[in-house]
This record gives C-alpha cells, sequence and structure tokens, in this order.
C-alpha cells in the first residue's frame, strides 16, 4: 500500500449563486484540470435565509451530472422530466442531466433555523454527454453508515467501505463519495483506484491528510497574501487535493476530530468546453446547446 502525498490544498471562497444563493466555492471552473472529472464544489452554509431562499430557478444542464448532499435543511426539486420532490437532512440527489435537462432547486425555510448543503458537479465523457437524462432521489435512511473497529464512522453513499456498498451505483466516472468521521487520536487509512483523482472536503475540525506533515511540499490556494505561518493540520471549508500516485489516503486526528466528504473518479483526460450550466467537449457544441436552448429543441 503506497500513501498519497497532498498535491495541493485550496480555501473556499464566497460567491453568489443562482438567483442571489450566498455560498463558498472550493473549487471550480479555474481547476478543471486538476480536479478532472470533478468541475465544481459549492458549499451552502447559512443560517440567514436571505442568503438562501432565492435558490435556483429553472435552468438547463446538459453534458454532467450535478450532486446534490444536504446536511441540514430542505430542498425542493422540480425537472423536465417531472421529477418532484424534497430532500433533507442526509438525503442526496444524483441527476444525470445527459442530453439534456431543465430543473430548479429551491432551498425552503429550514427547520433547524440553518441551511448547509453541497453541491459537485462530475463532467461526462464525450461518448455519453449525449446519453438519456435520470434522476435518483436517495434517503438518508437508505445510506449505510460503518463504524470501523478504531471508531471511524462513515456514510457510504458511493463506492465501498468495510465491504458495503453505498446506494448510488452504474456512474460513469465510476465514483466514490463518503462523509467521514474520524475521532480524536485516530488513524483512518483508506485504500481507491490507481490514477483516480482523490479530495476531501473538510466540514469541522481538523486532522493531517498525508504522512509527510511538511506544510510546504505543497501549493496552498486562497490562504491570503502573507503566507508566512503554514499548518500541517488541515481545517474546515478546506479542500485536500491529492496526488495520483498511491493506492490509499490515510487521515490522522491528534486532540481534536474531523469530518470530511471524501471525494474520487476515474480522470476523463477530455477537452472541456464549458459556459454557464453547461459543459461540452467543442465550443461548437456549446453554440448548439444555447441554440437548441432558445428553440425549445433542448430537452430531447
Amino acid at each position: 500500500m503506497t500513501i498519497r502525498r497532498i498535491a495541493k490544498i485550496f480555501k473556499s471562497r464566497p460567491t453568489i449563486e443562482g438567483a442571489g444563493v450566498h455560498l463558498k466555492r472550493a473549487f471550480g471552473y479555474s481547476q478543471v484540470l486538476q480536479f478532472d472529472p470533478f468541475l465544481m464544489l459549492d458549499d451552502f452554509h447559512t443560517s440567514n435565509p436571505d442568503e438562501y431562499l432565492a435558490g435556483f430557478p429553472w435552468h438547463p444542464h446538459r453534458g454532467i451530472e450535478t450532486i446534490t448532499y444536504v446536511l441540514e435543511g430542505l430542498v425542493e426539486h422540480g425537472d423536465s422530466m417531472g421529477n418532484r420532490g424534497v430532500i433533507g437532512a442526509g438525503d442526496v440527489q444524483w441527476m444525470t442531466a445527459g442530453s439534456g435537462i431543465i430543473h430548479q432547486e429551491m432551498p425552503q425555510l429550514s427547520p433547524t433555523g440553518t441551511m448547509w448543503g453541497f453541491q459537485f458537479w462530475a463532467n461526462l465523457p464525450a461518448v455519453q454527454k449525449m446519453m438519456a437524462p435520470r434522476y435518483r432521489d436517495v434517503k438518508t435512511a437508505d445510506i449505510p453508515q460503518v463504524e470501523l473497529e478504531n471508531g471511524v464512522q462513515v456514510k457510504v453513499i458511493a463506492g465501498e467501505v468495510g465491504g458495503v456498498k453505498g446506494p448510488v451505483a452504474d456512474i460513469v466516472i465510476e465514483p466514490e463519495m463518503l462523509d467521514v468521521s474520524v475521532p480524536a487520536g485516530t488513524v483512518f487509512t483508506h485504500g481507491l483506484p490507481l490514477g483516480h483523482t482523490a479530495f476531501a472536503y473538510i466540514l469541522s475540525g481538523e486532522g493531517y491528510f498525508d504522512d509527510q506533515r511538511d506544510a510546504y511540499a505543497y501549493e496552498m490556494v486562497g490562504h491570503g497574501w502573507s503566507d508566512t505561518e503554514r499548518r500541517c493540520s488541515c481545517s474546515a471549508e478546506t479542500v485536500v487535493l491529492f496526488e495520483h500516485a498511491g493506492d490509499a489516503v490515510t487521515i490522522t486526528t491528534t486532540d481534536k476530530a474531523v469530518r470530511f466528504l471524501f471525494v474520487s473518479g476515474k480522470p476523463l483526460g477530455e477537452p472541456v468546453a464549458w459556459y454557464g450550466p453547461i459543459v461540452m467537449n467543442t465550443q461548437e457544441e456549446l453554440k448548439l446547446a444555447f441554440e437548441e436552448y432558445k428553440q425549445g429543441t433542448f430537452v430531447k
């Protein structure tokens, strides 16, 4: 087993999307090549309804998959395939836009007072960008939680831990998506396929995300212009991007626990043409998509 080292660390940055939703972007357009096949990760976390209720009204997608994971609050979904529903705390919505879908995602007033969730975008390969759209609504009760011998708890959304597989399967990029909680004073080691892109997004606490513990061995992005006091441990609202070499990651905690999302997938290595909610391989394909949207022929 060869442990992967940290390639780069990104600090999420505030932005506004949709009709006025305040969120933090962990990575996006400018990091596409580094995170292939993943395109974007947004973290929306607020207790102010004015920062989330405007939501994401009707808009198109083509050529990608959108994955929404809610920790607190409620999000109402509707799409051009006729799907309707609400996802709440612990639920996942995995939507394959494929050839084209028009949908909306509208956060509702949170019962707890806090809205907290994430949306990933995953790319589709050229041969499947025009596949038939599909929608999966995965309830928290259907997501297995594995407790390992050392007290580590893992919610397995996609992939496999300890012989337990997640409910999301048969996805093009062979993704793994885990919600991992590591207690203080614990080591968590997890294997993954060679060559797959892998990253962790830290939700709370802090930990060491490789065995090197050298804060100057990798680049840190978005941590301020005077980056002279780097810490070896990684904390909340930070993305840890791992190198591709190696077949396992290891996370170590000392006096604090850490909770993070762990995501991996098979890189596509294809050209990316991206504008707004549509991601294709060429500018010609992008132009056609928007022309079809204007003409009313976008949904196949």
